[in-house]
């Protein structure tokens, strides 16, 4: 019996502005049209820009991570029909494959300047970064990065089903009431936005209403996932997604070639473009014989393995970097455990910035340790060794290596950078400050 062809049921050019394609939409929102119809059953190929509609290069300047145009992301592919879904069924959608675009073979890793979309750790590193990752079979490497090379677990970084008009106005209605009550010196959601807005082939009256109300792709949701942004969602993993329309309308993009824990610098996967093979089925009632209100998943069995004691780890509290003790926070403590080990890699002549990029894109393993201990909850970081071509055992003092530059904006050099000092207030973390020339 002879092989049945894939299908491939969107197909993306890297030549074509991302906002042409008519497959590709930017927002979440149920009245976005169908991109093409599946088969309860049925194994396709979906092709997929890269996150941010093909704003980066593959080029030694952060001037494209400086000025990123934060309206337009994420590009996702899709909506499609997935015939006899209908809502409280679950779409269990079976990740077969991904791989990047042959004629991409390579992806990014950046960290945002402060005022333009941030990081985990703004407060220290506030200058945009880059790293260019270049791909060898399952391996990668940059240039920018030197003496580090390991494989990809490779992944969407988004996946879900459209919401419901119903559930997707909780979502607008409770964010907007986080950012009316916001007194926080930052940006806490991102409310829905006309600037940009793309409704794939939607018109007219339609494509202003999505414009006008659809939720931003930025933050995942409990109600459907979307970008969860986890790394473990790797080839042979099944994901079971609720259903809130007919047809389900799922949508997938954001494809990472590896990611750490948490994904710490915003853009902090090696992001590319490329194409995900993946298998749905319907299951009838699901949500209600489940008892799900959430997505589920189980990972495959592809993933890279480091041996026993392979992983140096460290531990980070719930004491902020100006010593001031916060109640069982997660986010301060693993702020804190990053820290540590930008601080220990330093030691090996890499600049903060290029650690900062390693973190979010390496297989670090990020866990919560304990919170039940008040008032510190403790989480730690994996570190795996053997990425680097060199020891980073806990032996002694270091020896500094060349390790070169990643990219910055025009006017900013790797030469440029001063140690926060005694009495700086970033003093804890080590941050560096960035000099423009003048």
């Amino acid at each position: 019996m002879g092989l049945t062809e894939i299908r491939n049921v969107c197909k993306v050019s890297l030549d074509i502005p991302a906002e042409k394609h008519e497959k590709l939409h930017n927002r979440w929102h149920p009245d976005i049209p169908f991109a093409g119809t599946i088969k309860n059953g049925e194994t396709v190929k979906i092709e997929c820009l890269d996150w941010t509609g093909g704003q980066i290069g593959n080029n030694d300047s952060a001037d494209d991570l400086n000025n990123v145009d934060l309206t337009k992301i994420h590009y996702l592919s899709g909506p499609f029909e997935i015939e006899s879904a209908e809502p409280g069924d679950v779409l269990l959608v079976e990740i077969m494959d991904v791989q990047p675009l042959q004629e991409a073979p390579w992806g990014f890793t950046g960290v945002f300047a402060k005022e333009n979309g941030g990081g985990f750790l703004d407060e220290f590193y506030p200058t945009a970064a880059k790293a260019i990752w270049d791909f060898e079979g399952i391996y990668c490497s940059s240039r920018h990065i030197p003496h580090v090379k390991f494989p990809g677990l490779i992944h969407p970084g988004i996946i879900g089903c459209a919401p419901s008009a119903e559930v997707l106005a909780t979502w607008n209605k409770r964010e907007g009431e986080l950012i009316a009550a916001n007194k926080l010196d930052r940006i806490v959601a991102q409310p829905p936005n006309t600037k940009n807005a793309h409704a794939g082939s939607a018109s007219g009256d339609i494509k202003e209403k999505i414009a006008r109300e659809g939720a931003r792709t930025i933050p995942g949701r409990p109600e459907h996932g979307g970008n969860c942004d986890i790394k473990n969602l790797s080839r042979g993993s099944k994901v079971y997604l609720p259903v809130h329309v007919p047809g389900a309308k799922f949508s997938v993009g954001d494809l990472h070639f590896s990611q750490g824990d948490g994904e710490i610098s915003f853009c902090g996967a090696i992001e590319m473009a490329g194409v995900i093979t993946i298998n749905f089925k319907v299951m009838k009632n699901g949500m209600a014989d489940l008892g799900m209100k959430s997505p589920m998943y189980l990972p495959g069995p592809v993933e890279p393995h480091y041996g026993p004691g392979r992983y140096l780890t460290f531990e980070g509290f719930s004491v902020d970097q100006h010593g001031k003790q916060h109640y069982m926070d997660v986010t301060v403590a693993y702020r804190q455990t990053i820290l540590r080990c930008i601080e220990y890699l330093r030691r090996f002549g890499y600049s903060d910035y290029q650690i900062y990029l390693l973190l979010s894109c390496a297989p670090i393993q990020g866990h919560v340790a304990g919170i039940v201990d008040i008032p510190n909850a403790c989480t730690t970081l994996g570190l795996p060794m053997d990425i680097f071509d060199f020891d980073i055992s806990p032996t002694g003092p270091a020896k500094k290596l060349d390790m070169g530059s990643c990219a910055y904006p025009t006017g900013v050099k790797e030469g440029e950078v001063t140690m926060g000092g005694a009495n700086s207030e970033i003093s804890w973390g080590g941050g560096l400050t960035y000099k423009e020339k003048q």
